[in-house]
């Protein structure tokens, strides 16, 4: 962590959601709204499928920082998304970040995750410091 700088790219992360992911995730987080798990009930209310649950993706966003201090979860101090469109199982989530700033022993990623050319979450920063 230490040698990267401004301009710096992290290491991209990429995970492909399987179609039981939601519903995995959906017990895991409590969060059963049926467009969610519900494939016939999300396209009854005009989505193309169902979507995957948006703070799995923004978790992937903490995931792909926390590895740039090694995995250490506890690293990344502090992380902000804005949502920006639906992700889909069984298409590839690819997360990519900037580095904007470094230096002071910390830090701050401009992040985005997308699927496709559909950039999911965006103007995401995460503030990663060494343990």
């Amino acid at each position: 962590m230490t040698d990267l700088k401004a301009g710096d790219s992290i290491p991209e992360l990429r995970t492909t959601p399987d179609k039981y992911l939601p519903h995995r995730y959906a017990g895991a987080s409590g969060d059963f709204n049926p467009i969610h798990i519900d494939k016939e009930f999300a396209t009854a209310v005009g989505l193309p499928t169902n979507i995957l649950h948006g703070l799995w993706m923004m978790a992937q966003v903490a995931r792909a920082n926390a590895a740039v201090a090694g995995g250490d979860p506890r690293a990344l101090k502090r992380l902000s998304v804005q949502f920006r469109g639906m992700g889909f199982p069984e298409q590839e989530l690819v997360v990519t970040g900037t580095v904007k700033e470094a230096g002071d022993d910390r830090i701050v990623v401009d992040t985005v995750a997308a699927q496709g050319g559909n950039q999911l979450i965006r103007n995401a920063e995460a503030e990663i410091r060494p343990g």
